[in-house]
């Protein structure tokens, strides 16, 4: 579970490592000319949009599975680094702290 405390203090959550994920997805070659070439005369790059969304969700799934793997609840303080358009592909960066919650004994 990925969350942001609205209390800021609070007993019962334990802050753990710092977790960090990256994403690369690759971008269809014949719609990466097509970008290209709208890029030259202007307007909106749906093709890198719908592939930043994907890289984006993918990323943030990886860092919630990597949280479970290593124990947590959750991670606080999700942060995603600003996507990049690399050459033929997207780049995303995501990470944060992972949390456990305290159970009462």
């Amino acid at each position: 579970m990925l969350i942001a405390l609205d209390q800021p203090h609070r007993d019962d959550i334990e802050v753990g490592e710092f977790l960090v994920v990256v994403t690369v997805y690759a971008a269809n070659i014949v719609q990466d000319v097509r970008e290209n070439i709208r890029n030259l005369v202007g307007g909106r790059m749906a093709h890198y949009e719908r592939l930043i969304q994907a890289a984006v969700e993918q990323a943030l799934a990886d860092l919630e599975t990597k949280a479970s793997d290593k124990g947590y609840d959750g991670v606080l303080g999700v942060k995603i680094s600003h996507p990049t358009v690399v050459d033929g592909g997207v780049e995303v960066v995501v990470y944060g702290n992972g949390y456990r919650v305290r159970r009462a004994e």
